[in-house]
């Protein structure tokens, strides 16, 4: 039987066991899922944990959007697994010098944490709708809130500490549970596109830029479809954010790309060859070109000019949409690109995706689909936008 995803030899010798490309196109959505992840609930944690006034309107619901999207994060993983029921054995099981077992792990303890802490924020309007909800709901709103139906200040002020506590221990497990996705592949030196120290920092850096975009664009829709006024202020708050971390991220690519062709380690011909061939479009044109550097002197003229209005929000709005294209685009080109290059270093390959079937580009898109819907039914459900008293 043939496999579903290969790869034709595109120039110098492989082995023929090189022809089989295993990480598909889904391999390439479960880290952009998790970089939103941790994006969306590191703008949540600069009102709930440092206090930034300018966050607030968006707080809720980038943390309700971070956990739409943390429990969507094992459906790449698991569409790719021929038997996705034996996934459970790897966390009953484990084995623990295995970066895929442990994460089984993290991801729990991150959705349950991100579980709690949507709790508390949400706990008054589950009290409310067990009240005064649509009447044959009210008895799973009031199993939703545990029973719990004291909003006393006392008891609101102790549900901010908890949420501000779970903030705080959220930072470092957001970006651990990222920092692991580039750990797995920066220590593979099997490969040498993937094998580097710096691609932990890489991914993480990478995640929050991409998931600040998620909110600036979300935000705005939401804002569009709601017919209501967009608050400026956070909207340059977000833009400075994803400003300054933009920054960061294109410095360490460009110390890793610089990295990788000083050391000139075995095979570095074919890489260049590689990078100067085929990803020449899909690495410079549209990673760097048009999804990095347009945001970026974009997002710099509006800091240095204190632009305002409506070209503020339309100009942040499109760098947002072309910093997610190129978070994307570099998930791409390293999943794939480092399996187009062979592992001795003496040919390439060319994937060709199919576009239906188990890990097919219409699963794919299928997968970054439903966090989405998700996020439509829970908003259905509770208001991240209601101002109350104890927000």
């Amino acid at each position: 039987m043939e496999p579903l995803f290969h790869a034709t030899p595109f120039t110098g010798y492989v082995y023929p066991n090189e022809t089989v490309i295993p990480w598909s196109v889904l391999i390439v959505v479960y880290p952009y899922l998790t970089g939103l992840v941790a994006g969306a609930f590191t703008v949540s944690s600069l009102y709930h944990v440092f206090g930034m006034q300018q966050f607030k309107v968006v707080s809720k619901f980038s943390l309700l959007m971070a956990l739409c999207l943390m429990v969507c994060v094992p459906l790449p993983l698991l569409l790719h697994l021929g038997h996705p029921e034996r996934a459970f054995n790897a966390m009953i099981t484990p084995h623990l010098t295995s970066a895929f077992a442990i994460f089984g792990f993290a991801a729990a303890f991150y959705v349950l944490l991100l579980m709690l802490e949507n709790w508390f924020v949400f706990r008054p309007q589950l009290v409310q709708l067990g009240k005064t909800g649509w009447r044959p709901a009210r008895w799973l709103f009031r199993l939703a809130a545990l029973g719990s139906d004291d909003v006393s200040e006392t008891a609101m002020r102790w549900d901010h500490k908890w949420i501000h506590a779970l903030a705080v221990i959220g930072i470092p497990a957001a970006f651990g549970l990222h920092g692991y996705v580039g750990f797995v592949f920066g220590s593979l030196k099997s490969r040498e596109w993937w094998s580097s120290d710096l691609m932990p920092p890489i991914f993480l850096f990478s995640a929050v830029i991409s998931g600040t975009a998620l909110v600036i664009v979300a935000y705005v829709m939401s804002c569009k479809l709601r017919k209501v006024a967009i608050d400026l202020g956070c909207i340059k708050g977000l833009a400075y954010t994803l400003w300054g971390f933009l920054i960061l991220a294109l410095l360490l690519e460009g110390i890793e790309f610089a990295s990788l062709v000083y050391r000139s380690r075995e095979g570095i011909e074919m890489i260049m060859q590689f990078v100067t061939g085929p990803l020449i479009i899909p690495f410079f044109v549209l990673q760097f070109g048009i999804g990095s550097l347009v945001p970026l002197l974009t997002l710099t003229y509006l800091v240095w000019r204190g632009v305002g209005g409506r070209a503020l929000v339309v100009a942040v709005t499109t760098s947002a949409v072309l910093v997610l294209f190129a978070v994307l685009t570099m998930r791409y080109n390293v999943v794939i690109g480092g399996q187009e290059i062979s592992k001795t270093g003496t040919g390439l390959l060319a994937y060709r995706p199919v576009l239906f079937g188990r890990e097919g580009l219409v699963a794919a898109g299928s997968v970054l689909v439903v966090p989405f819907i998700l996020l439509l039914i829970s908003l259905r459900v509770v208001s991240p936008w209601t101002e109350e008293a104890t927000a």
